[in-house]
């Protein structure tokens, strides 16, 4: 009876083991993918709140604070030559927590803060003749940390913050008529400092605050109907939580992502979402200082995160980020 006592605790012994290297194995497969490679730091001064926005294989962006200064200065940064330019000064007012989008060929800056009020002046830039020109401004109330994008020829521009209240309301420019109408049917919260990406023909819209509450609801914009839906929250129970504000959106490769931001303190993490199955993953965090108020690049072949702020410690850096592939710390 002993031997057989003593057979079982080494068969007990020896299953215990392949769990527990099973496990260790099955650890190492659930590591998160993605990897981040430095790229040419930015020419200009560290700033946050700058705004931004892609055409083709060129990233621009301007205005910003830096910690003393709003400003005016505007960046074009080169994805395939890694390198960056100066190009013609916004010509408005100094201002942070502007918008930027871009429709077509040409970019588009407009509302922010400039240290004493909200705006409501836009402007659109040509990258051919390197000019800006001043368009219709938005009817509506000024505001700051607003959401805007570009899709099948016209802009969108909505939330964000009035100096009193939160926002939710949602407006289209048509650049051919230089106009903008209010559009109806968005059933989500008033919001400030969400974010924004587009895959196809929907526009995606999440995180933010509203009056001191980080929010998880996230919703679908289809271009087509301009209609609103609601998806999955960004705080699915015990699963995943990637609710923040001040973050950056941005598409890649048909899938969108929402990385850095403040939630109790600046974050470095990173999620992916499939629009076919409305799920998110988890990715390797941002590689270098978590942030706020970054800057993000992406023409859905590539993508780069910089720029933005922690604590006081604003920030010229530029990262390239490599989804799939593992993660290397000594690139």
């Amino acid at each position: 009876m002993k031997g057989r006592v003593n057979h079982i605790k080494m068969l007990t012994m020896a299953s215990l083991t392949l769990c527990l290297m099973a496990s260790c194995s099955n650890d190492e497969d659930d590591e998160d993918l993605g990897n981040w490679i430095d790229q040419s730091v930015f020419d200009g001064s560290p700033r946050s709140g700058s705004a931004y926005f892609t055409i083709g294989n060129i990233g621009y962006s301007g205005v910003g604070y830096d910690g003393d200064d709003y400003l005016t200065s505007f960046w074009s940064y080169d994805m395939d030559g890694d390198y960056w330019s100066q190009k013609a000064d916004f010509p408005g007012t100094a201002r942070n927590a502007a918008v930027g989008f871009s429709i077509n060929d040409k970019g588009y800056i407009g509302s922010g803060y400039d240290g004493l009020d909200e705006l409501a002046d836009f402007y659109s830039y040509d990258p051919a003749s390197n000019t800006w020109t001043e368009i219709a401004a938005f009817p509506s109330t000024p505001r700051r940390s607003a959401v805007a994008f570009g899709i099948n020829g016209y802009g969108y521009f909505g939330t964000g913050f009035d100096g009193d209240n939160d926002r939710k309301d949602f407006w289209k420019y048509d650049p051919n008529t230089d106009t903008w109408h209010e559009l109806v049917g968005f059933g989500g919260d008033k919001r400030r400092a969400a974010i924004t990406f587009t895959i196809g023909d929907y526009v995606y819209m999440g995180t933010g605050v509203s009056n001191g509450i980080y929010l998880d609801d996230f919703w679908a914009f289809d271009s087509a109907t301009e209609s609103w839906t609601q998806k999955l929250d960004l705080d699915e129970e015990d699963d995943y939580s990637i609710v923040r504000s001040n973050a950056v959106g941005f598409t890649l490769n048909d899938y969108g992502y929402i990385a850095t931001g403040t939630y109790g303190g600046t974050l470095q993490s990173i999620w992916e979402y499939d629009p076919s199955t409305d799920t998110w993953e988890s990715k390797t965090s941002f590689e270098r200082t978590s942030r706020q108020d970054a800057v993000v690049f992406s023409n859905n072949a590539k993508a780069f995160i910089g720029l933005g702020r922690t604590g006081s410690l604003y920030l010229d850096d530029l990262e390239q980020f490599f989804p799939y592939d593992e993660y290397d710390d000594e690139d």
